[in-house]
């Protein structure tokens, strides 16, 4: 009988030691690309199957990483911002090209999820998704470092440097959206989010906002910022207090497509049209984006380019290379609901 080809075989084959077979087929680092594609051939012509649970006995890694979601409010039972849907499936798809097994919790405030995951074996490292009040969350950052936690975390690069950070150009995104606006003839600009410590990325977007408004020679209108965290009742709200504001507006940022969403559909029940009456910008560019009525012009984050990064960060960490924050672009994505330029 034939018997199980080893990784000694694929050694010899390829004319290395049998610690480079090992670092290459488990995506180690230390191995030049020419000499790791080698041996993953010879591996594939020999059908070799790398033992991946004596493998991770050896190494005292779990080839695993746990992507943690804050829990948010939905219209649906996912009680998942769909932002974050987009960004799970690039994440998994990173994961499967470096070999990596994947997790996937809730965040539970209460718990420690160093525990849970690292500290268990169960993963080797964490990928946080979202946060809720970050003045709330800043604590359990900190908890993290302490404790010597490998994690990385989607969330604003322009903050306080708290953990390692991966994020969108939230300010020059805000910028671009607002000077499009502009652009259109739409001088009164309202904008709908918590721009606050509380919501740092909502904070950013509103800080291009304003250093676009300056750059047209516009006065920003305190008046015209009204509070909304990321739900369409939240956008809704908002819009209905803009509206009973009685402060003169022609368009509206928004600090996400759920707020402006949820603008949309008040600004249609008061009997104000879009993009006519009001042009509306969103940002994110989630899917439902493009089917609103009309569709809805935003500003689009990577969230293929966002889950790439983020595997690759937090595994650069693990293995303790250099690693540091990174700033993802903002791209605007024009649609109906801006209209022509006045």
């Amino acid at each position: 009988m034939q018997r199980k080809p080893t990784s000694f075989d694929i050694a010899h084959l390829a004319g290395v030691s049998q610690p480079t077979v090992s670092r290459a087929l488990r995506g180690g680092p230390g191995v030049n690309e020419a000499t790791r594609k080698r041996i993953e051939a010879i591996a594939q012509r020999l059908n070799y199957r790398v033992d991946k649970a004596a493998s991770n006995l050896r190494s005292r890694h779990a080839e695993t990483l746990a992507v943690l979601i804050f829990q948010d409010e939905t219209t649906d039972d996912s009680a998942i911002n769909p932002f974050f849907l987009s960004m799970l499936g690039s994440i998994m798809r990173a994961c499967a090209d470096h070999g990596q097994d994947m997790l996937v919790s809730f965040q539970q405030l209460g718990s420690d999820w160093h525990q849970e995951y690292e500290d268990s074996r169960r993963a080797d490292g964490l990928i946080l998704l979202g946060y809720g009040d970050y003045e709330l969350y800043r604590g359990k950052l900190a908890e993290l470092i302490a404790q010597g936690t490998h994690f990385v975390r989607w969330g604003s690069v322009q903050s306080e440097r708290i953990g390692l950070t991966v994020g969108c150009d939230n300010h020059g995104g805000g910028r671009e959206a607002t000077r499009h606006l502009i652009g259109l003839g739409r001088r009164n600009i309202a904008f709908l989010g918590t721009a606050s410590s509380h919501y740092p990325e909502f904070h950013d977007r509103y800080r291009g906002h304003v250093a676009a408004l300056k750059e047209a020679g516009i006065i920003p209108r305190a008046r015209l910022l009204f509070d909304a965290i990321t739900s369409e009742e939240a956008g809704a709200a908002a819009a209905k207090a803009l509206i009973a504001s009685g402060e003169t507006f022609d368009a509206i940022l928004a600090a996400s497509d759920l707020i402006a969403i949820g603008a949309m559909r008040a600004l249609s029940a008061s009997g104000r049209r879009v993009p006519e009456d009001v042009a509306v910008v969103g940002f994110d560019d989630i899917a439902p984006a493009s089917f609103t009525n009309p569709p809805l012009t935003t500003v689009m984050q990577d969230t293929r380019a966002a889950g790439r990064t983020l595997v690759e960060t937090l595994l650069g960490r693990i293995r303790e290379e250099r690693v540091h924050d990174i700033l993802l672009p903002a791209r605007l994505i024009v649609r109906r609901s801006c209209g022509a330029p006045a």
